[in-house]
């Protein structure tokens, strides 16, 4: 079995500097509890948003086929809009028509696994998070249309932000620190752990 892992820096992880290329985030502490004849494939760039997704999802999706594809996308795209305003911004209508025209490229055989974005700044009430919650529902609705997984991230998220405010899971209200990988993976296993067995 083959799983792509695609999304942005929280899915890279610094696979850059790993010789498996799978990082030291979620995605290496799925693949070392999943079977070892399971092919994972780290596809997170740095500073993606789904845009950048789409000028390489044939190369990095379909030409590959994965028997599984987990996609984790939305956190630059709202982020964005905070710290470079002046960019060409991602609103959540085009970041569901873009993810939706993405999604309508896969064949049926592919199992498909979508993560809600997670956070910005460690505070359920910041500014990010609050813009997030579009794009969290935009998730969410795509779901349920492509008759996929959704792995709750950004619930599970919010929920030990307001449980445990004490335990840091960003270094930098974004990127994880080791807890929020943990939370990630265990997010995605809990939620997508079936489909490996069928």
């Amino acid at each position: 079995m083959k799983i792509i892992f695609i999304g942005d820096s929280i899915t890279a992880s610094n696979k850059n500097t790993d010789p498996e290329r799978l990082g030291n985030g979620y995605v290496r502490m799925i693949k070392e509890v999943l079977p070892e004849d399971v092919k994972v494939i780290n596809k997170g760039v740095n500073g993606h948003r789904v845009t950048d997704l789409a000028f390489r999802w044939e190369r990095d999706v379909i030409d590959l086929e994965p028997d599984l594809l987990t996609v984790s996308i939305g956190i630059n795209d709202v982020w964005r809009q905070l710290d470079s305003p002046d960019l060409n911004q991602v609103d959540v209508s085009k970041f569901e028509e873009v993810y939706r025209e993405l999604l309508s490229q896969l064949p049926a055989t592919t199992k498909l696994v979508l993560m809600e974005p997670t956070i910005i700044k460690e505070n359920p009430q910041s500014k990010g998070n609050q813009m997030l919650i579009p794009y969290v529902e935009a998730v969410r609705k795509l779901a349920v249309e492509y008759d996929a997984v959704l792995v709750p991230t950004h619930d599970v998220f919010i929920d030990h932000l307001t449980k445990k405010p004490d335990v840091s899971l960003t270094s930098d209200g974004v990127h994880m620190r080791k807890k929020g990988n943990e939370l990630m993976a265990k997010a995605w296993l809990k939620a997508a752990e079936s489909l490996i067995e069928q």
